[in-house]
């Protein structure tokens, strides 16, 4: 996924300091998401050498926050419309693009879908197509039939029934019966890391 872009879309709620980022990144992906704390934080360094982030203070005890510059909000508004990182797998993308964005109070969800669903009926188009010639071409006589035409003709109808896949569950989530019971705020709680001490045991009498 754009582990960047997403911390980023956090960050729109307001400062907050690494740990909550990286553990508000898998609850606002339903779980799909836990990467490594090491490449949070990471992640954010990069990001501030960027000049996507900047400082924000710190907590009372001392955690250091970050903030959006303007910079990183155009970085947020382009990943929410649609903008997919280097490398990235559609889907994954799509996935997260819309659950974390389907958490996030103040972004309106409605936008989101009809970007998403129009690049997946463009996708669904284009395997179609390139499935449609390929059995084409193979029913000709002269046509090559050889097992690499014919892997070719599945990953074809496989990108295909990948797109509707997407079509499909963004019609779910378009059809949720209250879409913004899925958005909340960040928590005040502060997230635990590492392992409880365990318990001392008891002195014997």
């Amino acid at each position: 996924m754009a582990v960047r872009e997403a911390l980023l879309a956090l960050l729109g709620m307001g400062p907050a300091y690494g740990f909550a980022l990286h553990g508000g990144l898998a609850e606002r992906t339903g779980g799909r998401r836990a990467i490594n704390v090491g490449q949070s934080y990471a992640t954010l360094e990069r990001a501030s050498k960027a000049g996507l982030i900047t400082s924000a203070g710190a907590t009372d005890d001392g955690l250091p926050l970050h903030r959006l510059t303007a910079s990183g909000e155009t970085v947020v508004a382009g990943w929410l419309s649609g903008t997919d990182a280097s490398g990235a797998d559609p889907w994954d993308e799509s996935l997260d693009r819309v659950l974390i964005a389907a958490s996030l109070p103040e972004v309106p969800l409605s936008p989101v879908l009809a970007a998403e669903r129009e690049r997946w009926l463009a996708r669904l188009a284009a395997a179609s197509e390139v499935a449609a010639n390929a059995a084409s071409a193979g029913e000709q006589p002269e046509a090559d039939a050889s097992a690499g035409a014919r892997l070719g003709r599945l990953a074809a109808a496989a990108d295909a029934a990948r797109a509707r896949a997407a079509l499909a569950w963004l019609d779910e989530v378009d059809a949720a019966e209250d879409a913004a019971a899925l958005a909340f705020a960040p928590s005040d709680v502060r997230p635990k890391r590492g392992r409880r001490r365990s318990a001392q045991p008891s002195a014997s009498a």
